[in-house]
């Protein structure tokens, strides 16, 4: 199940473009059919146009024609259960339900898992969004 994830994520670490910080990310996001996409971070001097590995990822599904997924691994080189951040556990969200399986990679066989709903309660999403504005056309 994860473990072919897990090396999946693991494989793609060789190929992060981390020359600053030198901490290497990597990704898995399987699909519901089964298909798995990988992603790497690649950091720029300006670090806010540097790219996360779930992101990466997600854009490589994307582009591909998959917006449904069930289960995403992160690893990083220290193996040190790194999870998406808040950035990316919202772009997870636009794609995924609450239920989405993060299986974070801690080194020698062990993970933490979550669900998305567990890293990111209360997310934003359209339905947010349509019941925000609903309000405000009420208020006028």
């Amino acid at each position: 199940m994860s473990d072919s994830l897990i090396q999946r994520a693991r494989a793609v670490l060789d190929s992060a473009y981390v020359p600053y910080s030198e901490y290497t990310v990597g990704a898995a996001l399987q699909t519901t059919d089964g298909e798995v996409f990988v992603g790497c971070n690649i950091e720029n001097a300006n670090y806010s146009n540097s790219l996360h590995a779930e992101e990466v990822a997600i854009a490589e599904a994307v582009k591909n024609g998959y917006t449904e997924f069930d289960r995403l691994v992160v690893t990083s080189g220290a193996r040190d259960g790194v999870t998406p951040c808040g950035m990316c556990r919202q772009t997870l969200a636009e794609f995924c339900d609450e239920d989405l399986e993060v299986v974070c990679d801690l080194g020698d066989g062990e993970v933490a898992t979550y669900t998305l709903g567990e890293l990111l309660p209360n997310t934003i999403s359209l339905d947010t969004l349509e019941k925000a504005a609903e309000k405000r056309r009420e208020e006028e």
